[in-house]
């Protein structure tokens, strides 16, 4: 896990550490607002947090919050979206040094699943607490999912181009991946178990070898 608070700094979940400065910088208190909402949403639950707690938590204000986020709606869905764009991030930057084919495949699934691995309290945001909260946010969550099976089926898709492996309906492949992943990690959040590292070594050579490849 990481560690979110560093004397006069702070590092949030992103990994990109952050020097802290005073309230007159808004994305400064942006960040603030946001890591300290991660801290209380994943602790408490989203319905449990009052933004008061978010203020006190940030060094901030409620005034300050509503500045950025004019709800708690939207400070959680924003939590949401900051993952995805990290876990794309993660995922795009895997498979650049590739070819294309089946390493570019294996690649995007080791980032993904490295990537939930290591950040378990926005994984819980997505996976678990996003859940039935309202339309608003199972709409998020459709967003994300069909955002990664998108990229996991273009990847396949070059590796259908190019040999590596035989024509299959990617768009259903890709969306069933990302179940399969989605269920393991799920349980890992509530429990710790199993491992990330069990996850990679029993879940990736399944899901390759579901295509027609087999390491």
């Amino acid at each position: 896990m990481l560690n979110y608070r560093l004397t006069s700094r702070f590092v949030d979940w992103t990994g990109r550490m952050k020097t802290e400065t005073t309230g007159r910088d808004p994305d400064a208190t942006r960040e603030r607002i946001l890591d300290a909402a991660l801290d209380k949403f994943a602790g408490k639950g989203y319905h449990d947090t009052r933004l008061d707690e978010i203020a006190v938590e940030s060094g901030t204000s409620k005034g300050a919050i509503y500045f950025h986020f004019p709800n708690k709606e939207r400070l959680f869905l924003a939590l949401v979206d900051q993952f995805a764009d990290l876990l794309e991030r993660r995922v795009t930057e895997s498979i650049v040094q590739e070819d294309e084919g089946i390493n570019r495949v294996r690649a995007a699934l080791v980032a993904c699943l490295d990537t939930f691995g290591k950040y378990r309290r926005p994984a819980k945001l997505l996976l678990v607490q996003a859940v039935g909260l309202g339309s608003a946010f199972e709409k998020k969550r459709m967003e994300v999912n069909d955002r990664f099976a998108g990229l996991i089926r273009t990847y396949l898709d070059e590796a259908v181009a190019v040999g590596d492996i035989a024509p299959v309906d990617t768009e259903v492949v890709s969306h069933a991946w990302m179940g399969a992943i989605y269920g393991v990690v799920i349980r890992w959040v509530y429990t710790g178990e199993p491992t990330s590292e069990r996850i990679l070594d029993a879940l990736l050579p399944m899901l390759l070898k579901s295509v027609g490849y087999d390491q």
